[in-house]
């Protein structure tokens, strides 16, 4: 395991290597950018310009910008940003915390649900129960994550009144049930999408697990139906599972973008989203950067749980 561990971790190099190259030039590509950023101040001078352009390194030629960033990131500095003036890694781990806190909750929202209606409706197949799942999940498959949003924040937060219906937390407030209560419309806007597609995958895997020659062997023992449903259909079924919720990470930053903005909620998402309309390329770059960090953790997680879930599979 370590030395799989090991090379993998090594292959995540170039890959990570590639995104930031492809991330710079894009960047370099788009336009816009810090010209068009400073020349808005009618104040500053042309000799003030090109003053912070020599400061910031963009009056050197773009190969040379580019090694020097690589060489940068691998000290940890990811720049500085061009609307916050501060450093870039400072101003991402700012935020960081909130995101995580919200993909959290989301994703294990999202493993609750999915496992609790993925199960529920392969034991009881094309019942009313497994219809009803189909149904919804369909729905929260096709349903756009910022229309959903604005139609909780309109039931629950302007109808009802019994949430927030944006912000962290309440002017003033900052308390651990203040920030819950702020938590539960994004978190569950975020998750809608999983619960629909992981439930899924849990119902079908689980439906080819129960019709397994050791399923019927334990019950044929007398084994109780609640042991076989967790000590052996469930552990099997959790595999696919495993393979999806690794992949799926890449889309819980994608969503966080969305819902972010929606509520207002000060994470990564929605810092993506103001430097990306003020076109902050300093900023854009880390969170790109940081995303593909996660998508290689969340693989490498994803590929060691597969041997904690299944015997058989070694490395």
């Amino acid at each position: 395991m370590t030395r799989f561990l090991i090379r993998r971790l090594l292959g995540a190099i170039p890959l990570l290597l590639g995104v930031a190259v492809l991330s710079f030039v894009f960047m370099q590509l788009a336009p816009g950018g810090p010209d068009a950023l400073f020349a808005r101040n009618a104040r500053m001078s042309e000799e003030q310009l090109q003053a912070i352009r020599h400061n910031m390194g963009l009056d050197r030629p773009v190969p040379e910008q580019l090694v020097t960033w690589l060489g940068n990131i691998l000290q940890g500095d990811l720049g500085i940003s061009y609307t916050q003036y501060r450093p870039v890694s400072e101003a991402i781990w700012d935020v960081v915390p909130n995101t995580l806190l919200l993909m959290g909750t989301g994703m294990v929202l999202s493993l609750i649900a999915a496992l609790l209606f993925g199960v529920l409706a392969a034991r009881r197949q094309n019942g009313v129960f497994d219809l009803v799942a189909s149904f919804v999940s369909y729905f929260g498959l096709a349903m756009p994550v910022f229309w959903f949003g604005l139609m909780l924040q309109l039931l629950f937060a302007v109808r009802l009144g019994w949430l927030p219906s944006a912000g962290m937390s309440s002017a003033g407030g900052g308390g651990f049930w203040d920030v819950a209560r702020h938590l539960v419309l994004p978190a569950f806007t975020i998750a809608i999408g999983s619960i629909a597609g992981w439930s899924r995958y849990v119902r079908s895997s689980t439906i080819e697990s129960l019709n397994q020659d050791y399923v019927r062997t334990a019950r044929a023992k007398g084994m109780d139906e609640q042991r076989v449903l967790v000590g052996h259909v469930l552990r099997n079924a959790l595999i696919p599972l495993v393979t999806v919720v690794g992949i799926d990470v890449p889309l819980y930053l994608t969503g966080a973008v969305l819902t972010e903005t929606v509520f207002s909620w000060p994470g990564m998402g929605r810092l993506f989203f103001d430097a990306l309309t003020v076109r902050d390329y300093p900023i854009l770059m880390g969170i790109l950067l940081l995303g593909a960090v996660l998508i290689v953790l969340g693989n490498l997680i994803a590929d060691v749980l597969y041997g904690v879930l299944d015997p058989r599979i070694s490395y």
